[in-house]
Formats: C-alpha cells, sequence, structure tokens
C-alpha cells in the first residue's frame, strides 16, 4: 500500500507501506516508485458530474467536478478490472447452469437472459466491487493510530483529504478485495432470516401503496442532514458499470433520481425557504399516507434523530422537532410517546471532534379518530394537571414493571409523550381568542409541570443541563436530545451566549466567562439564564453599584423578579449537590437585592443628563 499526498497539481507518491518481519516497514518513495504508480491507464471511469451543492458536499470548492476525480489511474485500473470480472464470472455460472459454449458468444454489454442465480451471483459480486470502491479511492485515509486503511465514507459526507492512501488489492492488509470487499457479502447472506420472505419495492414513500394494513417502523429522513441521493452516486456509477446489462431497468439512468428525495436541499429546491416547505409538505403527505396504511391493532413507531436547529417560519424561530411535532399533529396522528434510544456507537468516526448526534427518539403514535373533538386551552391544561404528576412519578419511581428508571438526561424528553398524548388526541386546542394552540405553547406548558416555573425553553435547557453537568463540559449529542425536550437547539443556545458548543462536547458558561461589554437592549435572544448571570458578574466586578446599572436597563428590569427566582432555585440546588463556591454566589446576589435596587434607579437618573 502507498500514502500519496494531494497538490493541486495532482499528487505525490510519499511512502510505501510493507509487511516486515517483525511488523509494518515504512519506505520512503523513489522516482522508480512514482513512475511505476503513475504508469496505470484506466480502460473505463465514471466520467459523470455531481451535483457541486449537495449536502455534505464540500470537493467542488476544489476544482473537483466528477466522480473519476476521486480515483487514481491505479485505483481506476483495479475497480474497471474486477468490474469486468463480474461478467466472466456470470458467464461461468451461465455455463455451469446450460453447458459448455453457452455463453461463448455473448458480451457483458449483452442483455443477459440468465436465471436468478445467475443474477443474484452477479448482483452480489456487483455489490463487493462497491466495497471495493469505498476503500479504494482517493478519500481513503490513512490510520495513524491503527497502521490500517480506512474507507472513504467514514461520514454520510464527501470533504477534501489531502493525504491518502492506495490499498494493495492482492494483499493481507486492510482493503484488500478478499477480506474487505468480498467475503462481507457472504457475512450479510449468512445473518438473513432465510425462512421469512421479503419484499422491496422503489416508490415516492407520499404515493407508495405496497399494502395495506401493515405495521409500521420508520426511519424517515432527516430534513436536511444527509444528501443521500446524491452520496449515492459515488456508488451507483459502479453498480451501473458492473450490472447494467443484467439489470437495464433498474439501473437505466446515467446518475440516481434525486428531484422527488424527501430532503431540504436548498440548491435543489430555490432556497431555504423553498427547501424547508418542501420537506415539510412532503413529510406531512408521508404521515397521511402511513394513517390509511396502518394496522389498527399495532402503533405506529417513527424515529427522529435530526439534529436540532432554529427554522424561521415568518419571524418566528421554532426548531425542527417542533415542526416534525407539528407535522406529525396534522396528518391525523395521536402522540403518544417520545421515548430516546442510544442508537450510534460511541467512539465512531463522527463523533471524533464533532457536534455529532447520540441519540435517536422514537415516537409511538396512533391514528386520531375521525370523530376527535376540539378542547380548550383551560381544559388542556386541566389534563395535563391531572396527568403529568402520574406520569412522572411512574417514569422516576423504580418498580417492578420499571426496574430501572428513566435518567435524568432522557427524562425531559421522555416526559413529552404524555402531554402530547393529550394535545394530540384532539383536532385542535383552542386559545382563548379561537386560534388552534401550537405545538411550542403545548411544550412549553408541558415543560412547566417538569419545570414547576415559567422559564423559557433556553433557561430551562440550562438550569436542566446545570444540574446535570455544572460548569463541566458534557456530550453534545445530550445537550442535543435535552435541548429537544425544552424547544430549543444548540446552535440557538450558542448564540444566545449561554453555551459553548464544539468538538463533540457542550458547556454552559459560569458568570466569569460573560462579556463585560454585553448591551442588554441589542440582544436579540435574552434568557432569563443569561440576565442572571450577567447581574453576577456584574456584582462580582462592580458592586451593587455595577449590578444596580445593569438592573435599570429596560431588557434586565422586565426580567428581574424571574432572574431573581431563578437565582434562588440555583442556590438550592448547588445547596443540595455540595455546590458551596456557587451557592455563595446565587446567595450573595439574593442577599444583596434590595441594595441593587436600590442603586438602579440613581444610575439611570444620571443617565438622563
Amino acid at each position: 500500500m502507498q500514502s500519496t499526498k494531494r497538490r493541486p497539481e495532482g499528487h505525490r507518491l510519499l511512502v510505501i507501506v510493507a509487511a516486515g518481519s517483525s511488523g509494518k516497514v515504512f519506505i520512503s518513495a523513489s522516482v522508480e516508485h512514482e513512475k511505476v504508480a503513475r504508469s496505470a491507464i484506466s480502460d473505463w471511469s465514471p466520467e459523470v458530474e455531481f451535483f457541486q451543492q449537495g449536502l455534505g458536499f464540500r470537493i467542488g470548492n476544489y476544482g473537483l467536478t466528477k466522480w473519476s476525480e476521486l480515483f487514481t489511474e491505479r485505483q481506476l485500473t483495479a475497480l474497471s478490472t474486477f468490474s469486468s470480472l463480474v461478467g466472466t464470472a456470470l458467464a461461468r455460472v451461465d455455463e455451469d447452469t446450460h453447458g459448455p459454449g453457452s455463453s461463448s458468444n455473448r458480451k457483458l454489454t449483452d442483455k443477459w437472459n440468465v436465471d436468478h442465480y445467475g443474477a443474484a451471483v452477479a448482483l452480489y459480486l456487483g455489490l463487493a466491487v462497491g466495497r471495493a470502491a469505498d476503500y479504494w479511492s482517493g478519500n481513503a485515509t490513512w490510520e495513524s493510530g491503527g497502521g490500517f486503511i480506512g474507507h472513504t465514507f467514514t461520514k454520510h459526507a464527501v470533504p477534501m483529504v489531502w493525504d491518502f492512501a492506495e490499498s494493495n488489492p492482492f494483499s493481507d492488509a486492510s482493503g484488500n478485495w478478499l477480506d474487505t470487499a468480498l467475503q462481507w457479502i457472504p457475512r450479510v447472506i449468512e445473518m438473513l432470516p432465510a425462512m421469512a420472505p421479503g419484499m422491496a419495492t422503489q416508490a415516492a414513500a407520499q404515493h407508495q401503496d405496497v399494502s395495506h394494513d401493515k405495521f409500521i417502523s420508520t426511519d424517515p429522513h432527516y430534513y436536511d442532514n444527509i444528501g443521500y441521493a446524491d452520496l449515492s452516486d459515488y456508488f451507483y456509477v459502479w453498480l451501473r458499470q458492473t450490472l447494467r446489462a443484467i439489470y437495464p431497468d433498474l439501473l437505466a439512468t446515467i446518475a440516481v433520481p434525486k428531484q422527488e428525495e424527501l430532503v431540504a436541499t436548498p440548491a435543489r429546491h430555490g432556497g431555504r425557504e423553498d427547501a424547508e416547505r418542501f420537506f415539510l409538505d412532503g413529510m406531512r403527505e408521508v404521515f397521511i399516507r402511513i394513517v390509511e396504511q396502518s394496522h389498527p391493532s399495532a402503533p405506529i413507531t417513527i424515529y427522529y434523530a435530526f439534529k436540532q436547529a432554529d427554522l424561521s417560519q415568518s419571524d418566528v424561530h421554532s426548531t425542527g422537532w417542533e415542526t416534525f411535532l407539528e407535522a406529525i399533529f396534522k396528518s391525523g396522528l395521536v402522540l403518544t410517546g417520545t421515548w430516546p434510544i442510544r442508537t450510534e456507537r460511541p467512539g465512531r468516526t463522527r463523533d471524533i471532534g464533532s457536534n455529532a448526534l447520540a441519540s435517536s427518539i422514537v415516537l409511538v403514535c396512533r391514528p386520531r379518530p375521525a370523530a376527535a373533538l376540539t378542547t380548550s386551552r383551560r381544559e388542556f391544561i386541566r389534563e395535563l394537571g391531572a396527568t403529568l404528576p402520574v406520569a412522572l412519578d411512574a417514569m422516576t419511581r423504580e418498580t417492578e414493571d420499571l426496574p430501572s428508571p428513566v435518567a435524568p438526561v432522557d427524562l425531559s424528553q421522555a416526559f413529552i409523550g404524555p402531554g402530547m398524548a393529550i394535545f394530540s388526541k384532539y383536532s385542535a386546542v383552542l386559545e382563548a381568542d379561537g386560534s388552534p394552540m401550537t405545538v411550542r405553547t403545548a411544550l412549553q406548558l408541558i415543560n412547566r409541570f417538569l419545570a414547576e416555573d415559567d422559564f423559557d425553553a433556553d433557561t430551562q435547557f440550562c438550569l436542566h443541563w446545570f444540574d446535570t453537568h455544572g460548569w463541566e463540559p458534557g456530550v453534545f449529542g445530550e445537550a442535543d436530545v435535552l435541548a429537544c425536550a425544552k424547544a430549543t437547539s444548540v446552535g440557538g443556545l450558542d448564540d444566545a451566549g449561554v453555551i459553548r458548543s464544539g468538538g463533540g462536547k457542550v458547556k454552559l458558561l459560569k458568570w466569569s466567562e460573560y462579556p463585560a461589554d454585553w448591551d442588554p437592549n441589542k440582544d436579540l435572544r435574552l434568557p432569563i439564564w443569561e440576565t442572571l448571570h450577567q447581574l453576577i458578574r456584574a456584582f462580582r466586578q462592580g458592586g451593587e453599584s455595577a449590578a444596580g446599572q445593569l438592573l435599570a436597563q429596560p431588557n434586565v428590569q422586565s426580567r428581574a423578579e424571574t432572574a431573581r427566582q431563578l437565582a434562588y432555585r440555583l442556590y438550592t440546588l448547588c445547596e443540595r449537590k455540595g455546590w458551596a463556591e456557587d451557592a455563595r454566589a446565587y446567595n450573595e446576589l439574593i442577599t444583596s437585592w434590595s441594595g441593587i435596587e436600590t442603586a438602579a434607579p440613581v444610575v439611570s437618573q444620571r443617565e438622563l443628563f
């Protein structure tokens, strides 16, 4: 195997890694080695242009435009050779089935009329070529920690990679044909439930009519996280070259169809707002179809693993979680459970140094009766008051049915289920003016029972995160689940200036880390949490006078009483946990509150002159 380095004018061979008697041997590449490496000339290459603005694509920024440009000539030679050998293997199967000479006058480019066995063998070999393509590319890196070659798709993206490694297909090392590509195919086949016949059909989820009265468990697309169709072209170009004579209808198009894919790709749908509308309208149609075709005896389970982000809708910021729930509600589904589950493997490449998801949320749903009634806001709150305390007790108390209570980090998310079950069983919950209540308002009312206060969503996140982690950093995936439950997002909290997020970690900012030049009247996102800790910062740096000057500002004054309530809450929490230094900060602010209020109007009068 060779290690090479990309440069604007091409690439250069750096090192040859060979097997020695006592381990790997690293040999500096010579001029002769370089000549050998460049001597290969491929017979075929995928001269298909990829979509430059595809989700997760970065290589177009560096001048690459075609899939062929992700491979060296030697890699293209290996892949095209193995691809053509699938036809040779198919000819052997054909002769074994129909007798010697039966395939002598046929070429792979002919349309083969082989039996199912031969087509299956060719398909499996074609899939092995696809696995080889994952390793035999200019985006396969050398993993120095483990001493092996990594594969191209360690993430659902195609980033630019400057240093890469070429595998030897015939070696015993990583990336070889036998172990890396071919042997994985029978491993999968051996694990398939052979006695349970299945069926696969390709159709738009909004319009599919595969069957009725079916049990449905679906993992839909997640807004704009992954460009599945664009990424799949990487493998499709090789599958088509290998198998189009056997499956001409399936592989008729040069690239994978993408226009109807239910993903919010701004460059494909005329901008972010249009892409958002396309996704939400399409997902609502999908759920309506699900309601029509589901079996009445079983719940519908929908997996949600969309990283939280603020979405702009007519100048009102909401999260992907809210809009997703809104689509479910409007499609005629009753949401009866929201259970977070750990679905992502710890330590995977996607986790390293990035804000990657750690969990998925399973939404348990049933169709809403056609004759569902409406109810009032007051009645909705009354039902929440009767139901949620019982649900909270059931989730947090160890019982025979629930030997392991819901973990604190998951409680906020799981608690949404019983509340949304009440909200979504009605065709609408009506506000005092007769308008239908939004999902965001319903989530706020549900969270009030868990938080026992009227704090804003950002503050509720901070309060619960502080209860679990204090000022220490925590895993982004946990923060994303909690933010989702609180109807906010990690990105929004970062913008608000109450957390620092990056490298897969999330950390609350302590009062000493808040900026001293803060202007609350220009702050477009001002949680109570930020107000309180800015007051603590001012008080500790300049005493009652500095805190009073801040308190005199209109945006702080309107939040003052709620900030003081939060200080009481945090003081009690710190006392319970034994965090004496933190408790002292909140206690000092509370005991000096009257002096700060006295200083506030004096400062305000001075500023008038």
